[in-house]
């Protein structure tokens, strides 16, 4: 009983250490609580802002960024962007791909059909952004349970959407030190705050921090074909839409599958409790 309760205790210690460190580094940011259709359990993603968010990774952050992980092909899946085949085929050629079998193995650039997958970032210090949307969670509590995914969604989207649209000009504090390069981004935190900055336990008094990447939308950046908003917001929502899909591109069916499984053993429960009542009810009240 002892060693029980005494892994118990340290447990809860640590899930209290844990969501300290979570709850202080949080403060050091600001992440915006957008609402996206594919958030909670009954949420799905819209079609159409997938194809919005497409259109803008191609036009504003190709340039830079990749999606090695994703494939041509699945731009024209049921739950995601869903293009039609001429359209996949259309898209794909527009990139270069490196074939290694080409002239005798010499290799040779060729256009990228829809088996091939996106290049790879063209700058050293640009991330790659096909799960970029999963490694920035921006909702991470309560521990263990996974009810704010649940509820408010990875945050992931939330995060990215929030950086879009973070740029600031750097508080007066900030400017009291050596002058830093970047940008100034209330979504991003990096350290290299002077101490006039921060509080007695070394956290910043003013969120964000300085980000190497210029702002890559600033609203108007894009024309859509079916008239939806180009201001800033609207189209830094779309683009994470469409990286959160890049990451997650089976939650739909992920979340069908949870549904199914809940309402099958749902209804095993209650034919299980309704069983023993038949089988063990005129036996319960007999005396020995």
């Amino acid at each position: 009983m002892n060693m029980l309760r005494n892994a118990t205790l340290a447990a809860a210690a640590a899930l209290a250490l844990t969501s300290g460190q979570a709850s202080a580094a949080g403060a050091e940011i600001k992440v915006t609580d957008f609402a996206f259709p594919f958030e909670g359990p009954f949420g799905q993603f819209d079609q159409m802002q997938l194809q919005r968010g497409l259109q803008v990774y191609t036009e504003i952050c190709a340039a830079c960024h990749g999606l090695k992980y994703l494939s041509f092909r699945n731009l024209g899946d049921e739950g995601g962007p869903h293009l039609p085949e001429d359209q996949v085929f259309a898209y794909a050629e527009f990139y270069e791909i490196f074939d290694q079998s080409l002239f005798d193995g010499e290799g040779d650039f060729r256009p990228a059909t829809p088996a091939d997958k996106f290049p790879m970032s063209n700058l050293s210090n640009a991330p790659d952004l096909t799960l970029m949307a999963k490694a920035r969670a921006g909702f991470s509590g309560p521990y263990g349970t996974g009810m704010a995914q649940l509820f408010q969604g990875m945050g992931g989207a939330e995060y990215i959407a929030s950086l879009m649209t973070g740029y600031v000009d750097e508080p007066e504090c900030a400017l009291e030190g050596e002058p830093m390069d970047g940008y100034y981004n209330i979504a991003f935190a990096a350290g290299g705050f002077p101490d006039s900055c921060k509080g007695d336990h070394g956290e910043h008094l003013v969120p964000g921090s300085w980000i190497a990447m210029s702002p890559p939308l600033y609203g108007d950046d894009v024309t859509f074909e079916d008239g939806s908003s180009t201001e800033l917001e609207a189209v830094a929502m779309d683009v994470a839409a469409f990286l959160m899909w890049t990451a997650e591109p089976k939650m739909m069916a992920r979340k069908q599958a949870g549904l199914t499984g809940v309402i099958f053993l749902t209804l095993l429960s209650v034919l299980l409790y309704l069983t023993n009542k038949r089988l063990w009810a005129p036996y319960k009240n007999k005396k020995a």
